[in-house]
């Protein structure tokens, strides 16, 4: 939906993230001075060509790869600026924060280059992958809560405690003109960009960027994606304040925030055009399109903005920038999301074949599978099942086949040779 540009929120709302008296806009000035402080700190990150975007939309599209960013994502660029800029008195305290694991890491790792120390609290159901890179950084990690909103509300009462300097994953001026440095970068390398697409969490991202393209190119439009399992903005912008969502689940962890920022909403209701959502299902094909034509590693809340894309859920106007933001993802996750993203795609094709139990049935079934070209990856053989009539079995198969009309020639074979096929719910 169109963001309503009405003046920035003032004040601080009660019970929100953010840092007392902080919602004024982050300027032009702001990001560019950020950028000045990141100078050697961070990589200007490539802006990759997407061949199979470019073709489906008529025109160009690009990747911008913050999956290819030092500690794995855009989140050390916000994180640095608001750690450089504490006192000496504040350093000396420390810092904490609470992340599902790419703030967590961008702290820990900016904490390290000023030469303070980094308490981060992460849910309990963190990626594991992220957790030993968190600590690898040099940070203190204590594990507390089931979302990231719950790791918040520890370190919130672990600064309290301890006077450490909470270092908000999205919603302070620092942090979101040092996440609008990413937009600097693409304006450069894509000067003729039309549309910039990216995912969006808190918003942190989101506002920097939007930030900087709307004072520099004040025509190219700005949309953001969030997971629909995990879409605050939406409603918010609806409501015309931030509104927190009662329950949330996404496999994009890092976009899994139940409520958006004071601050981030401000700037997203006044300079994004648009922000729209995709599905489980959206992302897992994304990610494997990522794999597998665009040769990257990206987590699911990096690909949002390819899913958007790939899904047809927001028109563009090319050239296209996507911005990939952030690579961490866990290796048993990906296996998952693979697997899902073959099944959305109709690629893994999982059905019930019930047929008559005799001698040579099963090898008659694999065999007439195997003279359609497709492989089986796993059977499962049952004759238990209460609803099966005397002499009948039924044969779970998993299958990979080369596409939905190769799935769909595939069932009607079958059929057509007397098997009663039933095909799997997605699980």
């Amino acid at each position: 939906m169109p963001a309503v540009p009405e003046p920035a929120v003032a004040g601080a709302a009660r019970g929100g993230w953010h840092d007392l008296g902080m919602t004024e806009l982050v300027s032009l000035d702001d990001v560019r001075a950020a950028r000045k402080l990141l100078d050697g700190v961070v990589r200007t990150t490539p802006l990759e060509p997407s061949r199979p975007l470019s073709a489906a939309l008529g025109g160009p599209v690009w990747f911008k790869c913050e999956n290819l960013q030092r500690a794995g994502s855009y989140k050390v660029r916000g994180a640095y600026v608001r750690i450089s800029r504490l006192s000496a008195e504040e350093r000396a305290r420390g810092v904490v924060a609470a992340s599902a694991g790419n703030h967590a890491q961008g702290v820990a790792l900016a904490a390290g280059l000023v030469g303070t120390r980094a308490t981060v609290f992460m849910p309990v159901n963190a990626p594991l992958p992220k957790v030993a890179a968190t600590k690898g950084y040099g940070a203190q990690v204590e594990l507390v809560g089931a979302t990231v909103d719950e790791s918040l509300v520890a370190a919130q009462t672990y600064a309290e405690r301890t006077g450490a300097v909470l270092i908000h994953p999205f919603d302070h001026r620092d942090v979101i003109a040092g996440q609008g440095t990413v937009a600097l970068e693409i304006l450069e390398q894509c000067p003729q960009v039309t549309t910039i697409v990216t995912g969006v969490g808190g918003g942190g991202l989101i506002s920097g960027m939007a930030v900087a393209a709307k004072a520099l190119r004040p025509d190219v439009r700005l949309i953001g994606v969030q997971a629909a399992g995990a879409a605050a903005f939406p409603p918010s912008l609806v409501a015309g304040e931030p509104v927190r969502l009662p329950a949330f689940s996404t496999i994009a962890d890092g976009i899994a925030v139940g409520r958006p920022g004071d601050v981030t909403f401000a700037h997203v209701r006044k300079l994004v055009d648009d922000v729209v959502t995709v599905s489980e299902e959206d992302i897992s094909r994304a990610l494997l399109m990522m794999l597998e034509r665009g040769k990257q590693v990206v987590e699911p809340a990096g690909a949002v903005g390819v899913a958007a894309l790939l899904a047809g859920v927001v028109e563009v106007t090319a050239p296209v920038v996507v911005v990939l933001s952030g690579g961490n993802i866990d290796p048993l996750l990906m296996l998952r999301v693979i697997e899902h993203g073959l099944a959305a795609a109709g690629r893994y094709l999982r059905v019930t074949v019930r047929c008559s139990d005799r001698p040579g049935q099963l090898a008659s079934l694999l065999s007439e599978i195997a003279e359609n070209r497709a492989n089986v990856v796993d059977v499962v053989h049952q004759r238990a099942n209460p609803h099966l009539h005397l002499g009948e079995v039924e044969v779970a198969l998993s299958v990979e086949t080369r596409g939905v009309e190769h799935s769909d020639m595939l069932i009607s074979a079958l059929r057509a040779s007397g098997y009663q096929v039933t095909i799997a719910p997605e699980a």
